[in-house]
């Protein structure tokens, strides 16, 4: 995906200014199964994505990165237009990732929130992984 300040404004891009750290990559591990691609963030983060066009989906599946070797709790959501439009509960490390599918039909702006049950998870990884927008 690309970032506001390289793209082109045609599909969806991340914007920078408004969005916490965030790594693209690839082999995501979430309880021991890699992921082919998506994006790891802090245990507390918000990343903000103009769609620029009519998408009708968004799907991933979320989880807590194996690299916290155990160790994690997050909330996860999706916002599109200022409105909750999907939430997690609460995921733990080690547990199967959480699939994610939020109808996008008629929004303009898609947040993915994480946030941390304690304070010491808000310096572990959270993964949105196979990340991605069905868009037209």
């Amino acid at each position: 995906m690309a970032y506001d300040v390289t793209g082109d404004g045609t599909g969806p891009e991340m914007r920078l200014a408004e969005s916490s750290w965030v790594w693209q990559r690839r082999g995501l591990p979430i309880a021991g199964r890699r992921y082919e691609h998506g994006v790891t963030v802090h245990g507390r983060s918000s990343v903000t994505i103009d769609l620029n066009r009519r998408c009708t989906a968004y799907e991933a599946r979320v989880g807590v990165d194996d690299s916290t070797l155990g160790l994690g709790r997050f909330t996860f959501s999706v916002r599109a237009d200022g409105i909750r439009l999907w939430s997690s509960g609460t995921v733990k490390a080690g547990e199967s990732a959480v699939p994610v599918h939020v109808d996008l039909t008629g929004r303009r702006t898609v947040q993915l929130v994480v946030e941390p049950h304690s304070t010491f998870d808000t310096l572990l990884p959270a993964d949105w992984a196979d990340s991605k927008f069905r868009c037209s």
